[in-house]
């Protein structure tokens, strides 16, 4: 573990304990030895945080002191920069462009040293092959379901065949090859599947749906892995 990660790790042991962590507890944690965790302690001290105690007795972190923002790890970089480019994979302009939006962020606040995990990450995903939907904008499904508003579609189903439904979106589901809605169907009154490239036409609603107390969502998640039907 570099150094910089193990005395973050102490900060975050420290804030979260419920009584003072001596050396032994932090050493047994960080797997290091307690001499390790002596010369850590002295060094966020002398960078003045607020670390108070002493060997033998224990430490804690004075109350109120919160770390300074975007203080990561190796690791939760290349996690960010993973999953920023896994975003620009799916068939969503509104989620690549807020993907490309976060790096540029959290490039411009991270140190030198750290930057290039962000902006010239070693890391390719392949694009997805899902189509890219002509008849929604897939902004408005996630402002649908957000605000749980109701959505007017036309689908058109496998043999092309159109209906007109007003739906109730619960989430979406990003294939490597497809993008889902789930929903709830006012038209068949069940759970549906609704493939966005085949959404022909679509309007978000000002009318709102009642989640149930979030029973709605659970009745969809239940469902999953087995034969829900496809609009």
């Amino acid at each position: 573990m570099r150094r910089a990660d193990r005395l973050f790790d102490i900060i975050q042991s420290l804030r979260v304990a419920s009584r003072p962590m001596t050396a032994a507890m932090l050493a047994e944690h960080l797997e290091v030895n307690i001499r390790t965790v002596y010369r850590d302690i002295a060094a966020l001290q002398a960078r003045r945080i607020p670390i108070e105690g002493a060997s033998g007795i224990g430490y804690v972190l004075r109350r109120g002191f919160d770390l300074p923002p975007l203080m990561f790890t190796a690791d939760e970089i290349d996690a960010i920069a993973v999953g920023a480019r896994l975003v620009r994979r799916l068939r969503d302009p509104g989620l690549q462009e807020a993907a490309d939006t976060v790096l540029a962020k959290i490039a411009t606040i991270l140190p030198d040293a750290l930057r290039p995990g962000v902006v010239s990450a070693p890391f390719h995903v392949s694009d997805g092959s899902a189509e890219i939907p002509e008849g929604i904008d897939l902004s408005d499904v996630r402002r649908a379901i957000r605000q749980t508003r109701k959505l007017r579609i036309t689908y058109a189903d496998a043999k092309g065949q159109r209906s007109h439904r007003t739906i109730w979106p619960i989430a979406m589901a990003y294939y490597v090859d497809v993008t889902v809605i789930g929903a709830w169907c006012e038209l068949r009154a069940d759970y549906r599947h609704f493939r966005v490239e085949r959404i022909v036409t679509s309007s978000l609603l000002d009318e709102t749906f009642s989640t149930g107390g979030g029973k709605l969502m659970e009745g969809w998640f239940a469902l999953q892995g087995r034969d829900v039907g496809a609009g």
